[in-house]
This record gives structure tokens, sequence and C-alpha cells, in this order.
């Protein structure tokens, strides 16, 4: 069971007062969480005392390759990766996805075949748009389920042939929360000759990562998502890593990770993704994976709460999973509309009393279009581990007196 009020007494931006005098509410965690102080601690320490560029012979420049190194080992150890050498560090998920998405596009022919779905957030989809315009690739869909919001992997079976090359999908949904079945969807694509790309942004924070388990092929997810600082993580099988070309200056080195990490990294967040990832192990006595085992029981009371309460509130439908039996197939995000209010009329009612929500499509264009909520978009709360049911009341609290 967390002591959360010793949970909560790690993160400053918890007990900052508003202009008001009150403490805000923070459900707008899907993009973004807040930072335990270990995190700002770890940024400034860089500054300090390592501050200084890759490879040099002198103590700062040493303790900063050494820090580096110990980084990667404690992301591997949070994906679960085989290997350090396969964690590659650069400016978030998105920029990571375009550059992925030019290096593999190079081993493609026109008329080679690329799979989407229509859960996905746009930084999965759009780079892959991108390159089929330019490589003159076919593009299928796999449909979702409106009345559970699921994928229809029946539709994902019918997209697949001899030539598809990529599956590009979603772990847990930005929007609706939902939990994709990842190693039944890669034994699908591996069985076709596909390689997995999975968006495992909204999934990190909530649920034990094991990349080996998933059987993907890369996977991406960023820090700032995960109680760390603004930096984005991706993982690939490291001969694929190898194997594939990449767009670097010719003085770079030709292996993973370093081919993939154009000019200087922001060493000093690299440094605080250490941070974040020790605090996250501490909730299981130093194992990662069981610290995040130990997340997952708290959050999963706190969104059945969620869920009960925005039921009992006249006018409000909710997308997606809301059948307790099911709720270990998603993550704390839930999102809803309201009779008579529109997305943004709720957020701004919300904003003014401190508590934080986003509205929209949050960049999850395709499932917004396929719930019929393309224009508007919808209510977004999200919650984190930091989260209490007194968050929630004053939430529920709020929409009840509009």
């Amino acid at each position: 069971m967390l002591d959360i009020q010793a949970v909560r007494a790690q993160f400053p931006a918890l007990h900052q007062p508003t202009a008001a005098g009150t403490l805000p509410v923070f459900l707008d965690n899907p993009a973004g969480t807040q930072v335990p102080q270990r995190v700002i601690d770890a940024v400034s320490a860089y500054y300090r005392t390592m501050n200084a560029n890759a490879g040099g012979k002198f103590a700062t420049s040493q303790r900063s390759d050494a820090m580096m190194q110990r980084a990667r080992e404690r992301v591997a150890a949070f994906l679960n990766a085989p290997r350090p050498e396969e964690i590659v560090f650069g400016q978030n998920m998105t920029t990571h996805n375009f550059q992925l998405s030019r290096a593999l596009a190079r081993t493609w022919q026109p008329g080679d075949e690329i799979v989407l779905t229509r859960m996905d957030h746009d930084a999965n989809v759009a780079p892959w748009l991108h390159v089929a315009a330019d490589k003159n690739l076919v593009v299928k869909w796999v449909d979702i389920r409106p009345e559970d919001c699921t994928l229809d992997l029946h539709s994902l079976e019918a997209a697949l042939s001899a030539r598809t090359k990529l599956v590009a999908v979603v772990h847990a949904s930005n929007a609706v929360g939902t939990i994709n079945p990842i190693a039944r969807i890669a034994g699908l694509a591996h069985a076709a000759g596909a390689r997995v790309v999975v968006d495992a942004v909204q999934s990190a924070p909530h649920i034990p990562m094991d990349v080996q388990a998933l059987d993907c092929d890369f996977l991406l997810c960023s820090a700032y998502k995960f109680f760390g600082p603004h930096i984005g993580v991706l993982w690939g099988r490291y001969d694929l890593l190898a194997a594939l070309p990449a767009y670097k200056v010719r003085p770079a080195k030709d292996v993973p990770p370093h081919k993939f990490e154009t000019g200087t990294l922001s060493f000093e967040t690299i440094h605080g993704v250490a941070a974040a990832i020790d605090y996250l192990a501490e909730f299981g006595g130093g194992d990662i994976q069981a610290g995040m085992r130990a997340l997952v029981a708290y959050e999963r009371d706190l969104v059945t709460y969620l869920i009960d309460g925005l039921h009992s509130l006249p006018g409000v439908r909710i997308a997606g999973i809301t059948d307790p039996a099911r709720y270990a197939e998603r993550v704390p995000t839930v999102v809803f509309v309201r009779e008579g209010y529109t997305p943004a009329q709720i957020a701004e009612y919300l904003a003014a009393q401190d508590i934080y929500v986003w509205h929209g499509n949050y960049y999850a264009q395709e499932i917004m279009e396929a719930l019929g909520h393309g224009a508007g978009g919808m209510v977004r709360v999200g919650l984190a581990h930091y989260n209490t049911r007194a968050d929630i009341d004053r939430l529920l609290a709020a929409l009840r007196a509009m």
C-alpha cells in the first residue's frame, strides 16, 4: 500500500499555491507529469559536478560519460531491455520516430505496405504517412471498436500481407486509456515478415515495461511522462539498430546507440531520467518492475473511483473501457463529454478552480474522429500515482456545481 502523503511530499509542484491561495489538482498527467525533488536535484547536480561534453580525458567529461552509461543501464532495466547499448536518447518520442521512419524507409521499395491504427497518437502516424508519400508506399489501417475503444484485430489480420513492412501501434492510448495486446499484435506482424514499432509513452508511467515479453522491434517513450525531465527514449533490437542506415555527421560513431544520437545530448536531463527511474524502483525495494507493479494497484483503485463518480453525474458519457472487470486492460486516463457543454467550456471552468485537465484531441486525431468528436474532442482526466481520492472529489464537486 502506498504511503500517499510520503509520495506527495517528494513533489514540490503539488505544494505550490496558486494566485487564489489554493493548491492545484494535477489531472493533466498524460501530457506530462510533475517531477520528484530528486529529479530536480539530479539536473542541478549535473551542472555543478560534471558539465562537459562527451569523450574527454578530463574529470568532468569522464564523470559525464559514467553518468550516461549508468543512465542507459537504468533505462534498460526500466524497459527490461537485453543491453544498455539498445537505449537511444533524444529530444522526444516524436523526433525519435521521424528519425526512425526515415531510416527504415530507406530499406523499403515503392508498393511496400505499412499498417497504422486509428487509436494512435499522431506521433506514431504522421512520420509513417510522410515516408509513405515519399516512397509511394501503401498505407492500411486498423480500426477501433467504438463501443469499448479497443482495436479490431480482425482488421489488422486483414491488413497484413507478404508486402507488409511495418506495423505501428500504441501500447496504451493517450486518449481513451486502452492497453493493447502488443505481444499478440507482434506475433501476427512478425508472421507476415513485418517490423513492429510501439508507442509506449502512455504505458510507461503506469505499468511494468518488458520489451522482450512484448516482442516488438522498436519501442518509444518520453521521460517527462514518467516523472522525469523533457527527453525521449528509443529502444530497438541491437541487430536492427546496427543494420539501419543513420542520418548523422561523419565523425560520429557508427554503432548503436551513438549513430542515432545526433549532436550533443541533453546530458543534464539524462541524469534526471536515471533519478526518475531510481524513484520508481524504490516502490519495489530497488526492483523497478516490482515498483511499477506496486503503482498499478493504487492507480486501479483511483480510476475505479473516478469512473464511478463520473457515471453519477447527469449528462456525462465516457468513452473506453468502463467495466470494472476489465480495468486491467486500461491505464487511468479517462475521457468524457457532457451534455450541454463543450469540452473547452468544461476545461476552462475547471481551470478557474485550479483543477487541470485537457480538452480537444490531444493529437489522437484518428480516434477522436472515429468516435465522432473530431471537431471539439473530449475532456481528458489523467491520473498519476501522486493523485488522491480527494483530488477526484474536488473534480466531481466542481462538475456537479456547473
